[in-house]
């Protein structure tokens, strides 16, 4: 029993028994749809179910929220090339793997085609924003690091030619990813932006990538992952 005489403030708004990934998860999913101008406050309450006291409290403004939204989903792209690049597989397949997980985020099968929500929504920010071009490019480079950490290491195991360039292929390779995302925003079918994989991941690997896959385009279950 309390014996403090002293009236307790209630914060006000939503009380804070939220759960914050998936709070995080709703509001990346508005600004993916909306961008970010076209996002209203209205709009992200509506989403996680938080009132505006309540957002601002666990997250801050529009602007800090999808700021956390943008740098979680550079993080779990990450994540999802780190196991897509794993040397389990040869590198033709490899690099088709990470492909085919970011189609998998850029055409849901529920739903419109979205494309990265990086680039849809923080190009268009960061000429203005420079919080925003800076997480950009932060995202560009960490996807750059990932690619060319596997090209070095199939360089080294002799999938690619001595004289290759893993920096600048990986360049490419994330080049192909970014073509994909717009060209899935834009409406192009799965099949052929597949088939623009597939002849990205030959260009990278030269003659090791002329079959990546079986014409199929199946995966394992541990090779499907979702990507940015």
């Amino acid at each position: 029993m309390p014996t403090s005489t002293k009236k307790e403030v209630r914060p006000r708004g939503r009380p804070r028994a939220y759960d914050s990934d998936q709070a995080l998860a709703d509001a990346r999913d508005v600004f993916w749809r909306s961008g970010y101008a076209g996002t209203s406050l209205d709009q992200l309450s509506t989403a996680t179910g938080m009132n505006r006291p309540s957002l601002y409290g666990a997250f801050g403004d529009k602007h800090a929220l999808y700021l956390t939204t943008l740098e979680r989903y550079i993080e779990a792209g990450r994540l999802a090339m780190v196991h897509a690049l794993s040397e389990d597989l040869p590198l033709p397949q490899a690099l088709l793997r990470v492909y085919d997980g970011a189609l998998a985020w850029y055409l849901p099968a529920d739903g419109d085609p979205l494309g990265c929500f990086m680039i849809g929504t923080a190009a268009v920010e960061a000429v203005d924003d420079a919080e925003v071009r800076a997480a950009l490019a932060e995202g560009l480079r960490t996807y750059d690091k990932a690619f060319e950490k596997r090209l070095k290491l199939a360089q080294a195991a002799g999938e690619l030619a001595a004289d290759a360039q893993p920096p600048l292929l990986a360049k490419v390779a994330s080049a192909i990813l970014h073509s994909l995302a717009l060209r899935a925003r834009a409406g192009d079918s799965r099949a052929s932006l597949r088939a623009t994989a597939v002849a990205g991941v030959a260009l990278i690997c030269g003659n090791a990538g002329a079959s990546p896959v079986p014409a199929t385009g199946k995966t394992t279950a541990k090779g499907r992952g979702r990507q940015t």
